[in-house]
């Protein structure tokens, strides 16, 4: 899985979180992110029937893209995403029984990390990345300590205040990709201003490789 991970990340290194989407936004929005060159994207729990649009996502793009579910805190959520359509699983956190719950159902884990022991502790359940969560408090210069230790094939990917500003210095410091909420997605905008969003940071994330 880190494998069909990284395959993702290297088309376009972003995920975008569509926190807050509904069913009926769902499939236009997937099919502009897939537009703009996203190729990874994740519906959170706390979202108004958020199983629902993981399906309708997958029935959409989920032969292109990685379609899946953020904020999953338990493992009955990892089999309801599963059973919906999702390919993905990612936590605010690190729960390893979510983790080895998405590993052995052959989903790729992402959990959420703020230490390095929560890093390893994830590693050592089977996660293929890490999500450096919140980003706020994790700079750069602390993202860079943890690649010092973290083997460059894990994918660590900061979420959480990353826009436009800041993914030159992350990137840098060995960031493999980014998670992009507010920045990309705001609940009822038109799929216009989400293709202006998405077309904007992926030209200042092109930029920020070229640094």
């Amino acid at each position: 899985m880190t494998t069909s991970l990284q395959r993702y990340l290297d088309e376009l290194p972003l995920i975008a979180i569509l926190r807050g989407i509904t069913p009926e936004e769902a499939a236009p929005v997937a099919q502009t992110l897939f537009s703009a060159g996203i190729r990874i994207v994740e519906v959170p729990l706390n979202s108004p029937e958020p199983l629902q649009s993981i399906r309708r996502i997958a029935d959409a793009v989920g032969d292109t893209m990685l379609v899946g579910a953020g904020t999953v805190l338990d493992v009955p959520s990892v089999h309801q995403v599963k059973d919906h359509g999702g390919a993905l699983i990612v936590a605010p956190n690190t729960n390893t029984a979510v983790v080895q719950a998405a590993v052995a159902g052959e989903l790729t884990a992402i959990p959420g990390a703020a230490t390095p022991s929560e890093v390893f502790a994830a590693l050592d359940a089977g996660a293929h990345g890490i999500k450096a969560f919140p980003a706020e408090m994790i700079t750069p210069a602390i993202l860079r300590s943890w690649r010092a230790v973290v083997p460059m094939n894990i994918p660590l990917i900061p979420v959480g205040g990353i826009d436009s500003t800041n993914m030159a210095d992350y990137w840098s410091a060995g960031a493999t990709g980014f998670g992009l909420g507010s920045s990309l997605y705001k609940p009822g905008q038109s799929v216009d201003e989400l293709g202006i969003n998405a077309t904007k940071l992926v030209w200042s994330l092109s930029s920020a490789l070229k640094a």
